[in-house]
């Protein structure tokens, strides 16, 4: 282990930052706008590679170099990262704060490298700073990161390295720091070491993040129309027949209404498209609010839409049809009416094809005596 150099190990380390950073600056460019914070976490690596240069030179450079501006790099990509982190998680960055705390700290690693130089303050300063910041960043992405796998990587890191972090303070105060970076002893190759393994991490767990969201995204896009938000046809029709499947299984079938706005040729004729958009948004809206958690909105095709109510009967289901009604009729610029056809499940000899059928009748009888009804088959 004391073989190892530390100046070499701060190499790599730079080494894997340039690599990262190029992942990252590449997905930024590629990925869509939406996926926020890649931009932050692109720039870490690119200023932890600014950082472990100084560090590598340090010796033949001055020491503002290679000493205070080589740490407040790295503290600035810590800072830099967790503001991409913040942004990814759709929350604000927090610039004002840490530029008053990279302020103080630039004054306190002035003092301790030319005013009144001391290598384990020095260290101990630093080391305090970066703990307290991954222990910020751990605490906001606990709250707000969810329970995915690239968020767990990130937090269990983050967690790994404040403990090697508490591990150096403690051998700070017992008077153990060392004599320098570049001094090649076991503890010293313990901490470059952790440092390097969590910038790879680190970057690792952001590239994993990005395209985590990425999938969530296609996914989305391919399960939802994307003016309506309601469940496009080919999803809708998957749960309804993994309802009928359940129903097979254990009874209490679903029922499932057919729903067309009624007179949605003139609205566009006489209001021009968007407005047509924006009936159909407030009519998704609006219905999405009187339906249960466990009931389905989708988008069958134009303006037509249907709604999967899992285990209702046929009372249950008109129920629902009937706030429906109320709901879109409560005087808003944007309501308008709809004809319902209802159907309910029969039994387990029920196919989806055949519940479609008589919905659609329903519905088509609905439209012939007068709109803006329900008819149950």
């Amino acid at each position: 282990m004391t073989n190892l150099d530390p100046r070499s190990m701060i190499a790599l380390g730079g080494f894997m930052s340039a690599v990262m950073a190029m992942v990252l600056l590449f997905m930024r460019r590629h990925y869509p706008p939406s996926i926020r914070g890649v931009g932050g976490w692109a720039a870490a690596p690119l200023i932890w590679l600014g950082s472990t240069l100084l560090f590598g030179m340090r010796g033949a450079i001055p020491d503002w170099l290679g000493l205070v501006l080589a740490n407040q790099l790295l503290v600035l990509g810590n800072v830099t990262y967790y503001m991409g982190t913040r942004q990814f998680l759709g929350q604000p960055p927090t610039w004002r704060t840490w530029n008053w705390v990279m302020a103080g700290s630039t004054v306190v690693f002035i003092y301790l490298t030319y005013w009144a130089p001391n290598y384990p303050a020095r260290v101990g300063f630093f080391t305090l700073l970066m703990g307290v910041l991954y222990a910020v960043q751990l605490r906001f992405m606990l709250r707000h990161g969810g329970r995915n796998f690239p968020v767990r990587l990130v937090e269990v890191v983050l967690a790994l390295h404040m403990l090697v972090l508490a591990v150096r303070l403690g051998s700070i105060v017992a008077g153990k720091a060392g004599s320098g970076l570049m001094e090649a002893s076991v503890f010293q190759t313990l901490y470059v070491g952790a440092y390097v393994l969590t910038v790879l991490m680190l970057s690792i767990g952001a590239v994993l993040m990005a395209t985590d969201r990425l999938r969530t995204e296609l996914e989305h896009l391919a399960t939802y129309d994307s003016l309506t938000q309601a469940l496009n046809r080919r999803a809708l029709l998957q749960r309804c027949e993994d309802e009928l499947e359940r129903a097979q299984r254990y009874g209490n079938g679903p029922s499932i209404m057919m729903l067309d706005l009624d007179n949605f040729k003139a609205v566009n004729d006489t209001h021009g498209h968007q407005h047509g958009d924006a009936v159909l948004v407030h009519f998704a809206e609006r219905t999405r609010q009187v339906l249960r958690r466990a009931d389905r909105l989708g988008r069958y095709g134009g303006e037509e839409f249907l709604v999967l109510l899992p285990g209702a009967d046929t009372a249950a289901a008109v129920g629902v049809a009937q706030r429906i009604h109320v709901t879109l009729a409560s005087g808003h610029p944007l309501d308008c009416q709809v004809s319902i056809g209802l159907t309910s499940w029969t039994g387990p000899q029920e196919t989806l094809d055949a519940m479609l059928s008589r919905a659609d009748a329903a519905l088509y009888r609905a439209k012939a005596e007068g709109r803006n009804q329900t008819v149950e088959a």
